[in-house]
C-alpha cells in the first residue's frame, strides 16, 4: 500500500538487537515543516504498544513496506541534531563490534535542554559565505622535519607522531608538555585552511593544556569544549555550535570523536593507549577505532600523538595504513636504571628509595620540584595479616583490603565494607598491618625525611595540574603528575615491581607509558630514576626507543594469536546458552576461520569463551555474533508448567575486552 506524504525512516532508541534497523512512519502534514533529518522523534511500536524515541535517518517519498504506516507522533525540538555523516559512522562502528548503532548514537548527541535550544536558535542567522583561508597556511608544527606534518594534513594522510619529551613554556608564562603544542600547531594549521579539526584527549588535565597551547595561536572562539565536566547546558550548547557550517577546532574527550562537524580537516588523538579512551558502555568502541571509520568516511588526516606507540598504531604502521613521521632531533630524558638496595629475596628489606636515586632527589632540591611517581592513591594500597603475611581479604565480597588514610579502619577496595570481625583464613591471626605505600603514606614518609621541604600530593583524591618552580616534592600516582614550571629537576619512579603484577595482556605497555609520561616532564638533562626495572622495559625507556620495543611486542602476540594481531571477541552467558552460541557459530559461515579459548568460569554461574579470527575475517565474526544476539532476544521459549515465564537468554558481548587478561 502506498503511503500519503512524506516517509520518515527512524532509528528507534532501544538497545534491543532486533530492533536494530530503520523503521518507516509517515510524517503527517502538520509536522512536514519540522520533520527534519536528523530530528529527533517520538514514535509508536506495535509491540506493546509502547512510543519510543528515534531519530530521522532519511525522508524519503514512498515506503517498501505494504501495509499501513504508523504515523510519527511528535517532533521532539527544532534542530536536525543527528548529521548523516554521525549516523553513518554510529552504524558503521556498531557493525564492527556487533553492536546497536542507537548505543552509540546515545553517546554521540547529549541529552536536550530546551532553554539552551531556544538561545541558541534566537541567536543563530542564517550562514553567511564562509571565511576564505589564511593566506600563510597558519602556524607550523615544529619538532619534525620543515613542512612533514602540514604536506600530510594537507593530503588528508593517517600518520603517526613521536610526541617531543619535554615541557615547554608558552608566550603567555604558561608551561605545557611539548606534546600538547604539537597537536595545537596541527589543529591551528587546519584551521587556517577552513577546515574543522577534533582534538580528543583522555582527561580534563591534558585538555586543559591543549586548550592554553590553542590560546596562544588561534583566536578562542573559534575552539569549543566537549568534556563531561561542562554542565549538560553547556555541554548541549557546544554541541550545537559543532553544528554550524563555520570551521572549528573541538577539544574534548573521547566523545568527541562523534562531534557532528562539518568540513572535517584533522581528527588527532592524544595518547591512545590510555584506557579513558575506551568507552565502557556498550558496544565497548575505542576512541581511536572510531577515529579511523571517521578518517575513511571523511578523508580528513588523521593523527596519533604520544611518546609511545601502542601495538595497534603499530601494526596499521607495518601494514602500510599508518605512516610514521620521526622527529627533527632524537632528544629524550636522562634516564637511569636503578635497583632496590638491600636483601634481594626479601622484598620488605628493599630500600624503596636507593641511595643513588635519593641523592639525585636531595640536590634537585636544591633548583626546583621533584616528581616521585607511585602506582596507587591512598595509604596503604594492601593489608596483610600481621602474623603470616597474606593478603587480607573481604569477608563479603573477597575483594583485597587497604588502608586509605592513616588512623582509620582498613576497608574493602571493591565493596567499601570494614574489615571488622577479620580473621586470616591461613593461619586464623587477626592482626592487620599496612603493607606497601600509597600516595598519602609515600607524602607523609617523605615529609619525615625532608622537614623543611613543602610536600605536594596529587592523586585521584585531589588532582593538581601546575606547580611553580620552588623546591618541592610532588608525590602523584600514574596520569596525576602536574607540570612544572621548567620541568622537574629530578623525577623518581617508583613502585615499577607492583604496576607490572598487574594482570594484563597490556601490563608492560601500560607501564611504558606512564613512566614515559612522567619522564618527559623532567627538565632538559634533569635524572629520571626508575628504580627496581631493568630488562627490555628498563632498557627501552632509558634508551627512549619505543619503536622497537612495540615493533618486538606485535611479533610476539603475532605468534601468540593475541589482539591487535587477531580480532577476539569475549562471549559471557551461562553455560548452557554459552555451549549453543559456540557450537551455532562453529557450524555457521564463521565456523572455518575462528579458534575458541575457554570456556573458563567468570562468576554467578557464568562461564566466558574468547573467540579468535584473523583479524581480515573480523567482519564476518561479528555479523554471526550479531545474528546470535538477534536470535537470543527473539525467541520464543516453550513455557514450562508450574514456572514463570522464561526471560530471553543473556549473552554479553565484547570485542577486543580489555577486561580479559
Amino acid at each position: 500500500m502506498m503511503s500519503e506524504g512524506p516517509v520518515a525512516r527512524v532509528l528507534v532508541d532501544s538497545p534491543l538487537p532486533q530492533l536494530d534497523q530503520l523503521f518507516d512512519y509517515r510524517v503527517p502534514a502538520a509536522m512536514a515543516a519540522e520533520a527534519v533529518v536528523g530530528a529527533r522523534v517520538r514514535v509508536p511500536l506495535r509491540t506493546g504498544g509502547r512510543i519510543a524515541q528515534g531519530w530521522i535517518v532519511e525522508l524519503v517519498e514512498t515506503s517498501e513496506y505494504e501495509g499501513r504506516l504508523s504515523e510519527v507522533e511528535q517532533v521532539v525540538g527544532a534542530v536536525g541534531l543527528l548529521r548523516p555523516a554521525v549516523y553513518e559512522l554510529a552504524r558503521r562502528a556498531a557493525d564492527r563490534a556487533a553492536g546497536t548503532a542507537s548505543d552509540v548514537v546515545r553517546l554521540a548527541i547529549p541529552s536536550r535542554y530546551v532553554r539552551a535550544e531556544k538561545a541558541w536558535l534566537a541567536g543563530h542567522p542564517e550562514p553567511g559565505p564562509l571565511p576564505a583561508p589564511a593566506a600563510d597556511g597558519g602556524p607550523a608544527v615544529t619538532g619534525y622535519a620543515p613542512g612533514a606534518v602540514e604536506a600530510a594534513l594537507a593530503a588528508g594522510e593517517r600518520m603517526t607522531l613521536a610526541a617531543i619529551p619535554a615541557p615547554v613554556a608558552l608566550p603567555d608564562g604558561r608551561w605545557v608538555g611539548a606534546w600538547a603544542l604539537t597537536l595545537a600547531q596541527a589543529a591551528a594549521a587546519t584551521l587556517a585552511n577552513d577546515r574543522t579539526a577534533l582534538i580528543i584527549v583522555p582527561d580534563a588535565r591534558d585538555q586543559a593544556q591543549v586548550e592554553a597551547a590553542l590560546e596562544t595561536l588561534v583566536d578562542p572562539s573559534r575552539v569549543l569544549r566537549t568534556d563531561a565536566r561542562q554542565s549538560g547546558a553547556d555541554r548541549y550548547r557546544s554541541f550545537l555550535a559543532a553544528t554550524e557550517p563555520h570551521a572549528r577546532i573541538l577539544v574534548g574527550n573521547r566523545s568527541t570523536v562523534y562531534a557532528p562537524a562539518e568540513r572535517l580537516g584533522l581528527i588527532a588523538i592524544w595518547d591512545d593507549g590510555d584506557a579513558l579512551h575506551r568507552e565502557p558502555l556498550a558496544p565497548g568502541i575505542h576512541a581511536r577505532d572510531a577515529a579511523l571509520l571517521r578518517q575513511e568516511l571523511t578523508g580528513s588526516a588523521l593523527l596519533f600523538l604520544g611518546h609511545t606507540r601502542t601495538v595497534e598504531v603499530q601494526r596499521l604502521v607495518e601494514v602500510g595504513w599508518v605512516r610514521a613521521i620521526p622527529r627533527e632531533r632524537a632528544t629524550k630524558p636522562h634516564v637511569i636504571l636503578t635497583a632496590h638496595q638491600g636483601d634481594a629475596d626479601d622484598p620488605r628489606e628493599h630500600a624503596r628509595i636507593p641511595s643513588g636515586a635519593w641523592k639525585a632527589a636531595s640536590d634537585a632540591l636544591r633548583e626546583g620540584p621533584v616528581l616521585v611517581q607511585v602506582a596507587q592513591p591512598g595509604y596503604a594500597p594492601l593489608v596483610v595479616c600481621g602474623d603470616c603475611r597474606e593478603a587480607a581479604h573481604c569477608l563479603r565480597c573477597g575483594g583485597t583490603l587497604a588502608l586509605p588514610t592513616a588512623g582509620r579502619a582498613p576497608q574493602c577496595r571493591l565493596c567499601g565494607a570494614g574489615a571488622g570481625g577479620w580473621k586470616c583464613q591461613n593461619c586464623g591471626g587477626a592482626k592487620l598491618v599496612p603493607a606497601g605505600a600509597g600516595s598519602a603514606r609515600t607524602a607523609e614518609e617523605l615529609g619525615r625525611a625532608f622537614p623543611n621541604v613543602r610536600i605536594v600530593r596529587s592523586d585521584g583524591e585531589r588532582t593538581i595540574e601546575h606547580v611553580d618552580a620552588s623546591p618541592r616534592l610532588v608525590v602523584a600516582t600514574r596520569g596525576a603528575e602536574p607540570v612544572a614550571a621548567g620541568g622537574y629537576r629530578a623525577v623518581l619512579l617508583l613502585d615499577g615491581e607492583r604496576m607490572l603484577l598487574r594482570e594484563s595482556l597490556r601490563v608492560a605497555e601500560d607501564c611504558l607509558r606512564w613512566w614515559s609520561n612522567a619522564a618527559a616532564l623532567a627538565a632538559p638533562g634533569a635524572p629520571v630514576a626508575l628504580v627496581g626495572v631493568g630488562g627490555a622495559l628498563g632498557t627501552t625507556l632509558a634508551t627512549w626507543r619505543h619503536d622497537r620495543w612495540v615493533a618486538a611486542e606485535l611479533a610476539a602476540r603475532r605468534e601468540l594469536r593475541f589482539p591487535p594481531a587477531v580480532r577476539a571477541v569475549s562471549l559471557e552467558a551461562l553455560p548452557e546458552t554459552l555451549t549453543e552460541v559456540l557450537e551455532r557459530l562453529q557450524a555457521g559461515d564463521a565456523g572455518a576461520v575462528i579458534d575458541v579459548l575457554g570456556p573458563s568460569p567468570v562468576d554467578e554461574g557464568r562461564l566466558r569463551a574468547i573467540v579468535r579470527v584473523d583479524y581480515g575475517h573480523g567482519a564476518l565474526l561479528a555479523r554471526a555474533v550479531r545474528a546470535e544476539l538477534v536470535r537470543l532476544a527473539t525467541e520464543r521459549r516453550k513455557p514450562v508448567a508450574g514456572r514463570p515465564p522464561q526471560r530471553a537468554r543473556k549473552l554479553r558481548v565484547r570485542f577486543d575486552d580489555p577486561e580479559v587478561p
